[in-house]
């Protein structure tokens, strides 16, 4: 009987040690600049603090800047809550492939993403498809400074997919008709929203999940379908002249969204490496949340809080419970 008491207390002081270690280390969540990566990064904190009992905080940054926290594992930045492939392929080739001071979670929810306008403006002036935009008439449509030009918002500075953007835009032909804005979404969106409920034309980098088509009646153009050996995109860091080097003739690939981060964790807070190895989330969840945040103006942290409220089941299977 006594060594069944030693046991047990020795078992239990072991979990309060472990209970203690994950309180003192302090898990430090990436914040980004768009919608679905606030959310889910409040997510990620919420879990830690109220389901763990850990301590985790948001730190802005971009992607390059989260990447090279979590390599340097020092915990300035530990986690990045919304990874979108191939966008940020080449962060993943040198950090979790080459170097391995990164891991990405298990389960990736899927994506798309390509440019939108207006259902009904589309099929008032019969645009259909990506080279629709390719015309001297087209370009009027969406000129809304009368500089001879239509605008055509390629994504904000930063992201990859900009840079990717500004390659398509150029190699389909529409740089010939269009200038491509790289604004921050924020005024991007704005901008489009008052153009639509103007019934005026504006064209659009734009994603699934999000918001906006729980606003507006959106069509995504169409686009040659992927092609791998049409899709040559050279990162900055690899060549300066990446631009002039890059070319992309075709649609993007289906989109794989992870939650990505450092080994470190591993050993500085191994539950909360689990739980993030473990986390899977889908398409309209994120949906329905940016939805909420933005058009409801609700709270990132109140959202995920009710969210987890609802789905215990479902929080507790990421963390193995």
């Amino acid at each position: 009987m006594k060594k069944i008491v030693k046991i047990a207390a020795i078992a239990a002081l072991l979990t309060t040690s472990a209970n203690l270690a994950l309180a003192q280390e302090k898990v430090m969540v990436g914040e980004l600049n768009w919608a679905g990566a606030k959310i889910i990064a409040n997510l990620i904190q919420a879990v830690i603090t109220e389901k763990l009992g850990g301590q985790a905080g948001l730190a802005p940054g971009t992607n390059p800047v989260i990447y090279k926290a979590m390599d340097r594992g020092k915990g300035d930045i530990d986690v990045h809550p919304d990874s979108w492939l191939p966008n940020q392929q080449n962060l993943v080739d040198k950090y979790v492939v080459e170097r391995k001071t990164v891991r990405l979670n298990k389960n990736p929810y899927s994506g798309v993403s390509g440019y939108c306008v207006p259902r009904k403006f589309a099929q008032k002036h019969n645009i259909k498809s990506i080279f629709d935009l390719t015309t001297p008439e087209a370009s009027k449509l969406f000129d809304s400074n009368g500089d001879g030009k239509g605008e055509f918002w390629i994504g904000a500075p930063g992201w990859a997919s900009t840079r990717a953007n500004s390659v398509k835009v150029r190699d389909y032909g529409i740089t010939a008709f269009f200038e491509p804005t790289t604004e921050e979404l924020a005024v991007a969106y704005a901008k489009a929203g008052d153009a639509i409920k103007k019934g005026r034309g504006v064209v659009f980098y734009c994603w699934q999940p999000h918001y906006v088509f729980k606003l507006y009646d959106l069509v995504m153009l169409e686009e040659p379908a992927y092609d791998k050996a049409k899709y040559n995109l050279i990162e900055p860091s690899q060549d300066k002249e990446w631009f002039a080097k890059s070319n992309i003739t075709t649609g993007d690939p289906q989109k794989r969204v992870h939650v990505a981060y450092s080994t470190s964790l591993e050993k500085r807070t191994p539950e909360v490496a689990r739980f993030l190895s473990n986390i899977r989330l889908d398409r309209d969840t994120v949906s329905t949340w940016t939805h909420a945040v933005v058009v409801l103006k609700q709270k990132p942290a109140d959202v995920v809080r009710k969210w987890m409220k609802a789905n215990p089941a479902r929080v507790d299977k990421w963390l193995g419970l």
